[in-house]
């Protein structure tokens, strides 16, 4: 008999060595890929379901990071992501810690669904339309960073978020939330980041804020806070940006801020109560944004503040700053921004100003003119118009740089209105004619028309722009008007801090002054885009007209123009528009750097009638008509004349005649007189 066949044995040891290597194999680099934790799966869909994401596709593991969990787009900030960690249970197992949907215009309420994400650390929920209040169910998370800016969320400040004491960053900014901050604020000590800006917050700061010693980023700004800024602000030594502005503080700033030495960002704007000196900032080396405007401070500028050499912008604007500007500040030749406008500062202006590269602002003070001094406002980046004090009145310099812009035309070149289109083009609205305004710079610039000037302060903040824009095209639709009149309000010019338009040598009496409006920004769409607030003062003729002016309010929402009418008097020949942002308002919708005062058109009307001749054109065609009536008069007189034979009659011969004609001509002559008597 035959032996038995080696194949079947080859087979069966063949078999069991690819079983072998395929396991070994499989447990290195074919191991089940992880995936988000069944219970995980089904509150996300429960999350999904009420915020009305239909992008996110459950076909996908949310873990993968495909299917639409973790989207980028182009638009600046927008992000809809969902974040994992698969380290769990040998890396097979996946929960969700992090969920980013940021400018979704999501319009819903907060899912109390949330809380059940129990391994979820970081949630950002930032410009979108939420409304209500925050779920009581969220106490219980275990959060490190909320984001809730930009929302519709209103109520009181929410202490649900005190119990979730290991917070390291909140920002509530931009919401509706309103009353005191409550004293178990003091529970979150782990708090490095506390941004609570723009709602409308009351009261008194708790001092149970001293506590939260962690903090290294603190904004506070547009609220409505009552009472000084607390002496506690020196308890956060580790903070390195720091805003106090709009929010309706009292002044002094306590000499405690020196402590803040690791301060990199400060600014306090716009403080109530009593003025004060310079507060201490020597030991501030780090400060590369210094704001203090509008703080009441008075005296000196120190010297040591042209020591700070990390400074990038500095403001000590509208204060009431005395004394000459510290030598030092020749060193400040890195700083980009400079504002010391609006203060009494004296002296001659030092010899460095006038040819700065850098953006310095140094109008509205009280310097000495001398002759080294600037006789004319530079065209850069340098604005000095009404630097000088009243002792340059009679000096033969531009008068941008007196006091108060004094008009040197003579009488009959006076002008008597002014129609303004600003930041557009000419157009011609029934008959009137709107002049042009499209000068680009803004941030310590000086423009001069023939006869109207302009003068901007200020830059936006925190844009991460190269270069801000100070005249604004439109995104809401213009209501409510004519398709002809909208051209008014298709551009506007907006400015940061302060915006000055001058009517220049206008005849002295009483004005008619419209100011147009209308938020171009802003939108009506329920988008976050919708969210926005601008808050702005507008002085005319040195006096408050509109105080904490809100575009969208008056007008009932966003693209609806609106005209607030005042009545100037002028007597100096020169009228004064101002335009100031004093803090409030949104800084932060739709981006960073969208704040301060708004204005489509100016116009000015005289409330007299004013006189036929106004200036050299009028002269011109006035003496025309004179001349034109004037020979036709001679013409008619010359044909009447003729008429009547009192002209070109036949000379006689006969001698006999000459006694009879010349009483016929004296008869002639005295009808001639009696005609025109």
């Amino acid at each position: 008999m035959g032996t038995d066949s080696p194949l079947p044995k080859l087979l069966l040891t063949h078999l069991l060595c690819s079983t072998t290597f395929f396991c070994i194999f499989s447990s290195f680099g074919f191991a089940a890929t992880p995936k988000l934790h069944t219970e995980e799966v089904k509150v996300l869909r429960e999350i999904g379901r009420k915020l009305g994401k239909k992008d996110w596709d459950f076909g996908k593991d949310p873990c993968s990071g495909e299917g639409n969990w973790r989207v980028l787009t182009g638009r600046k900030g927008s992000e809809s992501s969902v974040s994992c960690d698969c380290s769990f249970n040998n890396n097979s197992s996946c929960h969700i810690v992090s969920i980013a949907l940021k400018a979704q215009n999501i319009s819903a309420s907060l899912p109390p669904e949330f809380s059940k994400l129990a391994y979820l650390s970081i949630l950002d929920l930032s410009r979108n339309y939420f409304t209500g209040s925050i779920p009581h169910e969220w106490s219980t998370m275990h959060l490190t960073e909320l984001s809730l800016m930009g929302n519709r969320l209103s109520g009181p400040f929410p202490k649900v978020l005190t119990n979730i004491t290991t917070l390291r960053n909140l920002s509530i900014e931009g919401n509706l939330f309103s009353g005191p901050i409550p004293p178990e604020t003091g529970k979150l000590i782990n708090l490095q980041k506390f941004v609570i800006a723009s709602n409308g917050f009351t009261g008194v700061l708790p001092s149970e804020l001293g506590k939260l010693i962690n903090l290294t980023d603190m904004r506070i700004s547009d609220n409505n806070f009552s009472g000084r800024i607390p002496d506690f602000i020196g308890n956060w030594t580790w903070v390195e940006k720091l805003h106090i502005q709009g929010c309706t503080l009292e002044g002094p700033i306590p000499s405690s801020i020196s402590a803040l030495t690791r301060l990199s960002d400060l600014r306090i704007t716009d403080l109530k109560g009593k003025g004060s000196l310079f507060p201490p900032l020597s030991d501030m080396e780090s400060l590369r944004t210094l704001t203090l405007r509008n703080c009441l401070l008075y005296g000196s500028i120190p010297e040591y503040v042209g020591h700070m050499r990390r400074l990038k912008n500095l403001d000590l604007s509208y204060n009431n700053l005395t004394g000459e500007i510290p030598a030092s500040f020749v060193q400040l030749d890195k700083v980009d921004f400079m504002y010391l406008t609006g203060n009494k500062l004296t002296g001659t202006i030092p010899e460095w100003v006038p040819g700065r590269n850098h953006n310095l602002d140094i109008s509205y003070n009280n310097f000495t003119w001398d002759s080294s001094s600037p006789v004319e406002c530079p065209r850069g980046s340098v604005n000095l118009v009404e630097s000088y004090s009243s002792s340059a009145d009679n000096q033969k310099i531009h008068s941008c740089l007196k006091r108060n812009f004094p008009c040197h035309a003579s009488g009959n070149q006076h002008r008597y209105s002014l129609h303004l289109n600003c930041g557009g083009k000419e157009v011609n609205i029934n008959g009137q004619k709107y002049e042009a305004d499209r000068e680009q710079r803004g941030a310590s610039m000086f423009y001069l028309s023939q006869d109207w000037a302009l003068s901007s302060t200020g830059n936006f903040v925190d844009n991460d722009m190269d270069a801000d824009t100070y005249i604004e095209t439109n995104t809401s639709t213009i209501s409510n008007v004519s398709g002809l009149i909208s051209e008014l309000y298709t551009t506007a010019r907006v400015s940061p801090l302060s915006l000055t338009y001058y009517r220049l040598c206008l005849m002295n009496g009483n004005y008619t002054v419209r100011l147009h409006f209308a938020e171009i920004i802003f939108t009506n769409d329920r988008s976050f885009y919708d969210l926005g607030k601008r808050v702005f003062d507008v002085n005319v003729q040195e006096k408050l007209v509109l105080k904490d002016f809100n575009i969208e309010d008056e007008a009932g929402g966003a693209g609806k123009p609106i005209v607030k009418n005042f009545t100037a008097v002028v007597t100096n020949n020169t009228l004064k528009i101002h335009f100031y942002w004093a803090g409030k308002g949104t800084t932060g919708i739709p981006d960073r750097g969208f704040y301060g005062p708004l204005i489509s058109a100016i116009s000015v009307d005289p409330n007299f009638k004013p006189p036929l001749v106004t200036d050299k054109k009028n002269h011109i065609i006035l003496a025309a008509g004179i001349s034109a009536a004037a020979l036709f008069l001679g013409l008619l007189v010359v044909g009447i004349m003729r008429r009547k034979g009192w002209l070109g009659g036949k000379v006689s011969t006969d001698k006999g005649m000459d006694l009879q004609t010349s009483k016929y001509q004296i008869k002639r002559d005295a009808n001639f007189i009696a005609y025109f008597k």
